[in-house]
């Protein structure tokens, strides 16, 4: 969220707010103190890890450069979190502290969008995904070399209109077909605007003929009621939710087939409403008045879609997305640099998955899964399977 749209005194009380809550979660998370038997220590026969074996499919980069610009037009919070430090030598500590091998990073809010020129957005876009791509996922450097994938930005503005999709539609084949970048990442909503809006028609075209992998992270919505509270809390998963359930009543899923969907942070509440959102189509009513059993009690397409675990590896969210979905349509996420506060000492991100997932189903989230929607990243570090 840009601090240029919130009053200061908003923002200080955020912070305020933040500060306090952060630490204590943080302290539950290290201490175990979180549900009973979440307390990361994995059974006896457990498959073993392998030291760094998990991909993390959602985390950000914040390159020098556009922290400078988003500074410059007076963007210091995100969703309502400061925007934290970042550095390739600070992520490969992370993931080494955490048992991850590879980071698939991405640009998180506001992307380009504060970029009020057509040109500035289409600019920064470039540089970023040439960055992550040259100097992130294909390095020539010992040290980074096989510890990032990445999703390309694209060069979309608060106000979409055709430009802007033209643009977005160059950016996204230069990014997968040039730049070798691992998929592609949208935002919830732009403006207002989602993704099954028809302006956003000729870019979906261009993702299904690239059979793009695309990982939708949440926007901060327009207009949201404010409850003094950062965004991020509950804001996100709702914008997230809204997105999905517009790109089913208008067709997306439908018409672009080769998209793969990744959903941030579990989807939102879609899992835990996918049959209330899926009433109008048509088929679960028809099921309920003609008395069948066996159909499916929500859209076939929300369980096509790819979830996350940022933020939500608890059992309320993930055995939710398990019975929509699938174990293997759950893949690993931290959501870092964002949730630093979150990891204090090093082990395991994420003890909560063990009341989910079995030992086994864990190390598929972990990292199975994702190679197996992530080729290019499996063949580039050489991955056996898991």
């Amino acid at each position: 969220m840009a601090a240029t749209g919130r009053a200061e005194s908003r923002g200080m009380r955020r912070r305020g707010l933040l500060k306090a809550a952060l630490p204590l979660g943080a302290a539950a998370t290290a201490l175990g103190t979180g549900p009973a038997g979440a307390t990361g220590t994995a059974p006896a026969h457990a498959p073993a890890r392998r030291g760094r074996d998990r991909i993390d499919v959602h985390c950000h980069l914040i390159p020098d450069f556009y922290r400078r610009s988003l500074a410059a037009h007076g963007i210091t919070e995100i969703g309502g979190v400061p925007v934290p430090a970042w550095s390739p030598t600070l992520a490969v500590s992370f993931m080494n502290r955490y048992g991850i091998q590879t980071q698939v990073v991405s640009v998180s809010e506001p992307g380009v969008t504060y970029l009020s020129s057509a040109k500035d957005r289409v600019a920064m876009a470039q540089r970023l995904n040439t960055y992550t791509s040259r100097d992130l996922i294909h390095t020539a450097s010992a040290h980074l070399k096989g510890r990032f994938g990445g999703f390309a930005v694209l060069p979309l503005g608060g106000t979409v209109d055709e430009q802007d999709v033209s643009h977005a539609v160059t950016e996204a084949r230069r990014a997968v077909r040039d730049l070798k970048m691992d998929g592609v990442g949208l935002f919830s909503s732009y403006g207002g605007k989602y993704l099954g809006d028809p302006v956003f028609a000729p870019l979906m075209k261009a993702l299904d003929d690239l059979g793009a992998m695309v990982f939708i992270h949440p926007a901060t919505p327009q207009g949201y009621p404010d409850l003094g509270l950062p965004p991020f809390l509950y804001e996100f998963t709702f914008d997230t939710t809204r997105a999905l359930v517009n790109m089913l009543y208008k067709g997306v899923y439908q018409r672009y087939p080769r998209i793969r969907w990744l959903a941030a942070h579990a989807g939102g509440t879609l899992p835990y409403i996918s049959y209330r959102t899926s009433l109008l189509t048509l088929t679960p009513a028809i099921a309920q008045q003609v008395g069948a059993a066996g159909l499916d009690d929500s859209s076939p397409h929300f369980r096509k879609l790819f979830y996350d675990t940022a933020l939500s590896p608890a059992p309320q969210a993930m055995k939710s997305v398990r019975e929509l979905a699938g174990t293997e349509h759950v893949l690993f996420a931290t959501d870092w640099p964002f949730t630093s506060a979150l990891f204090l000492t090093a082990g395991d991100p994420a003890p909560q998955l063990d009341e989910t997932f079995s030992p086994t189903e864990r190390l598929a989230v972990e990292r199975s899964n994702a190679l197996a929607q992530f080729p290019a990243l499996a063949a580039r570090i050489r991955a056996e399977p898991a």
